[in-house]
């Protein structure tokens, strides 16, 4: 993706420190927030894998940004497989794909004020034949990558192994389902002591987000 007159007014990266941390659902919370906030949102997923029954991420973002399921995640980049994308491709017996294939697909509406594109599992995780999460968000440049880790017990230590490769990047680590609990307060507490912006509920990501508009 070009920075062209197509790229958002905004752009942010949903990464995650692995699986099942809550990427899509702080994506779809972040885009209805933004909505209601009177911003124009679009949300792109590059590529997805899931079971063969299972609902798509796709289906739960777009519900959100109130674009149509392919806008927000092209159907050939779909696959019904619930491994890492280029592994459920070639299981598939599909062609293989690049980062670059991802980037190029990559399409926006003529006006954006911000754009969200959400990554698959951790970090490191296979995102394409020839490369991961980082590599994707390095190709992109996004104005702020949102780490998505869970606030229980291993938050800190997650966290601190998901930020070292996306430090090249403006980042924000949103802590999911936390609570008044001595536990969260605590995890939060340390990673703010190392210098990283930390929110907990999507509407204050909202506020947060404006101060790395470009």
């Amino acid at each position: 993706m070009s920075d062209g007159p197509a790229r958002p007014a905004q752009l942010g990266f949903v990464a995650g420190t692995g699986t099942g941390v809550g990427k899509t659902w702080w994506t779809a919370a972040l885009a209805r927030a933004l909505r209601a906030a009177g911003s124009t949102v679009a949300v792109r997923k590059p590529v997805q894998s899931c079971d063969p029954d299972e609902s798509t991420d796709a289906e739960a973002l777009a519900a959100a940004s109130g674009e149509a399921v392919d806008a927000v995640t092209p159907a050939h980049r779909t696959y019904r497989v619930a491994w890492a994308p280029p592994m459920a491709a070639d299981h598939l017996g599909l062609p293989p794909f690049s980062v670059g294939d991802l980037v190029r697909e990559l399409a926006w509406p003529p006006i954006v004020d911000v754009g969200l594109v959400e990554g698959v599992g951790g970090p490191r995780s296979p995102l394409a034949s020839d490369g991961d999460n980082v590599t994707l968000v390095d190709a992109l440049r996004p104005d702020v990558v949102v780490l998505v880790a869970d606030a229980g017990l291993g938050s800190v230590n997650a966290v601190r192994l998901a930020t070292a490769p996306l430090a090249a990047h403006p980042l924000v680590v949103a802590l999911n389902r936390y609570a008044d609990e001595e536990l969260h307060q605590r995890n939060r507490a340390t990673l703010e002591s190392d210098g990283l912006t930390v929110v907990t509920a999507p509407i204050e990501l909202v506020a947060t987000l404006r101060g790395f508009a470009p």
